[in-house]
């Protein structure tokens, strides 16, 4: 009997874990519009696709590519803090090397929606 619900124990405690996961960004907005953010720095096409809400489809090879031409980028202090209603307020920036020139792009606030559970990165916003 012991042995029995060691075994339930242990395989509750996967699946939970495997859960959590793969459901990282499912439920907290701030944890989507981070992940897409490094996802568009590394140009990780296929994160940036997952991430990307509907409405803003129509700019995937712009977010995929944005970052394409420059010889390194990175984000320097990301936070992103859940501010409610689908806004997200995050700070640090991505400097990115154009040519022998560091720019800096600070971060802002981002518009997160809620699709088929799942939050997704959809612009800037106030």
């Amino acid at each position: 009997m012991r042995l029995l619900q060691l075994l339930v124990f242990l395989t509750l405690t996967a699946v939970l874990a495997a859960c959590a996961a793969n459901g990282s960004t499912g439920d907290d907005p701030a944890a989507a519009v981070e992940t897409y953010l490094q996802a568009k720095v590394a140009g990780d096409g296929d994160t940036i696709q997952a991430l990307l809400c509907s409405e803003q489809e129509q700019n995937l090879e712009r977010e995929k590519q944005t970052f394409a031409s420059v010889a390194e980028a990175r984000l320097e202090g990301l936070a992103c803090t859940d501010a409610g209603n689908g806004r997200v307020t995050c700070d640090g920036k991505i400097v990115a090397l154009y040519g022998t020139e560091e720019t800096e792009f600070p971060l802002t606030n981002y518009r997160a929606v809620n699709e088929d559970g799942e939050w997704k990165w959809c612009g800037e916003t106030e």
